[in-house]
């Protein structure tokens, strides 16, 4: 199960991914936001992180104007490793390197069809496991 969440500067990305998810018939719960209304995007960053930390959901993707706001908010959640990603190389290494357990996206940056290649790679790529990458995340969480 991913969680997913926006703001209104996501919200058209959102429904893109959404239907994309539906395409490859991935589960997901949409915590919001469910118009184009202006609305504050911390409210739904935690939402998801929270989804993503109690085990709810086993991923995250957040999305919102630029993808800053979103991913520093969700950042604050303990067990949090969100990565703003716009481009395909970082969306795997992310996986691959820091278990990365929420992908942020900006709407009002990045194009719907490569947007999809990044949620793809982001949730098909495996953690590498390399014991280099297990000590550099023991450090991040500290």
């Amino acid at each position: 199960m991913i969680a997913l969440g926006c703001d209104h500067g996501g919200y058209d990305l959102m429904q893109e991914v959404m239907a994309h998810l539906d395409q490859r018939g991935i589960e997901y719960k949409n915590f919001g936001t469910f118009t184009k209304e202006s609305c504050d995007y911390p409210e739904y960053a935690k939402l998801v992180a929270n989804a993503v930390v109690d085990g709810t959901c086993e991923k995250g993707i957040l999305i919102c104007g630029t993808g800053i706001g979103i991913s520093i908010a969700a950042n604050k959640v303990p067990g949090i490793r969100c990565a703003l990603c716009h481009d395909c190389f970082s969306a795997k290494a992310t996986r691959e390197h820091n278990n990365a357990n929420v992908l942020a996206m900006g709407g009002r940056v990045i194009g719907a069809g490569h947007a999809l290649d990044i949620v793809d790679l982001f949730l098909d790529t495996p953690f590498s496991n390399d014991e280099r990458h297990i000590r550099r995340i023991k450090g991040i969480e500290g």
